[in-house]
């Protein structure tokens, strides 16, 4: 009888179910299958030896993947009835919850020289180049929030001083205030997808558009629309500076964070002003601000937001199917996640956000070893962007699913009743 030998790749299985995707040539005896995961399977027979191998080789494989959704590679499946994100979080190997302080501060020279590479770009560059230096810079920039991110979750360091002055100092250029930042974040990881509490990505509602005056459905038509980007400088204003909305036990650090970027602006914002006037002010802070901005607004829409990806009420919301199955996984190209440090390897961070950034990937495959069949996936670009703008524009609670500005297009009972 023939031996064979088997060739798995990606640690494929065969099955009853796989499928020939071509012939066996006569010389090898070679044939490949396809598992129902899209996987691939390489089987070759040869004649001339006895015995059985098989031999796991890691190859990564990456396949162009049609769904019914432009820009989505794969659309999770629900998750089994009982299921609890603890469940899923006892799947994940203990590694991938170690604080490395060298990979840490790794993540910092990693950003720190990217940025001053990109304004020693930006000195010497054509203005027909800014352009691609913006493109560059405005990426690099994001890496100092995605840092100061890591230490608002206490996944840079174990010291929590070192977390909050490390948070302080990269997010502050940003005029962006650590302290408030991380509450109302530590908010949306507890309701993520939810409606009313979540506060990172809260969709409006057909009410709130019909409702409005001229300048208000203009203005949401605009940040769900060609205007998505600008969408987080709206959210930093509304969230970030106003003491109300912080607890008296939280404000102390609160004003920490106020006046440290009340300084860096006073200390350097204004003095740019002043000696280099408003050309300067925009080309050495406003538009690499306006990138990072950009990343923000593209990250948290694409991460949080898809068609078939409910907001729920609170009744209806389970944390394992919002943090599992109702984040998203992006695929960006290498030199983003790069400088970004993998902030869109997104679902690990929903399922724990103790995972620090660099450990983001090995926490991924593990889970995609386990749950696979449940992560939404998608790949950036104009068919992903211009589905979740064209398709994804008002919420309707009351229907469960995403519905258009224009009534007329929302079906009968969206016309005659807004939620």
């Amino acid at each position: 009888m023939a031996a064979m030998h088997l060739q798995l790749q990606a640690s494929a299985q065969i099955s009853s179910s796989d499928r020939i995707l071509a012939s066996p040539f006569k010389s090898s005896g070679f044939c490949r299958l396809r598992s129902p995961r899209s996987q691939i399977l390489d089987v070759s027979v040869n004649p001339k030896k006895r015995g059985v191998g098989v031999r796991a080789v890691a190859v990564p494989i990456r396949e162009e993947v049609q769904t019914s959704i432009p820009g989505f590679t794969q659309l999770g499946e629900p998750v089994p009835e009982g299921l609890s994100l603890n469940d899923v979080v006892k799947t994940l190997p203990k590694e991938v919850f170690e604080v490395d302080d060298f990979k840490a501060f790794k993540t910092v020279a990693i950003t720190v020289s990217s940025v001053a590479a990109g304004y020693a770009a930006l000195a010497v560059a054509p203005w027909y180049l800014y352009p691609i230096v913006y493109a560059f810079l405005g990426t690099a920039v994001t890496g100092l929030f995605v840092i100061g991110h890591d230490c608002g979750h206490n996944s840079f360091s174990k010291s929590q001083l070192v977390n909050d002055v490390v948070g302080t100092i990269v997010m502050t250029p940003l005029i962006y205030p650590f302290e408030p930042w991380r509450i109302k974040h530590n908010t949306h990881h507890a309701h993520t997808n939810k409606l009313i509490m979540d506060t990172a990505w809260q969709p409006f509602r057909p009410h709130q558009y019909d409702n409005g005056s001229p300048l208000v459905r203009g203005v949401i038509r605009a940040t769900m629309g060609p205007l998505w980007w600008m969408a987080s400088v709206g959210h930093w204003i509304f969230w970030h500076f106003d003491l109300s909305k912080f607890r008296p036990q939280e404000q102390d650090k609160v004003k920490v964070s106020l006046a440290a970027v009340a300084a860096f602006a006073a200390l350097v914002l204004a003095p740019l002003l002043v000696t280099q006037g408003p050309v300067g002010f925009v080309k050495w802070w406003l538009v690499p601000w306006l990138g990072f901005h950009f990343w923000m607004s593209t990250f948290t829409m694409v991460h949080h937001t898809a068609p078939h990806i409910p907001f729920k009420p609170n009744r209806e919301w389970y944390a394992v199917e919002a943090q599992l199955n109702g984040t998203v996984h992006c695929d960006y190209p290498a030199w983003i996640d790069l400088l970004c440090h993998d902030i869109s390897v997104h679902i690990p961070h929903h399922v724990s956000t103790k995972i620090p950034s660099y450990n983001l990937r090995k926490a991924y495959a593990a889970i995609q070893e386990k749950w696979d069949r449940h992560l939404n996936k998608a790949e950036f670009g104009f068919p992903l962007m211009n589905t979740i703008i064209d398709q994804c524009n008002l919420f309707d609670a009351r229907r469960s699913k995403w519905v258009k500005f224009d009534k007329n297009l929302r079906g009968d009972a969206a016309a005659a009743t807004s939620d």
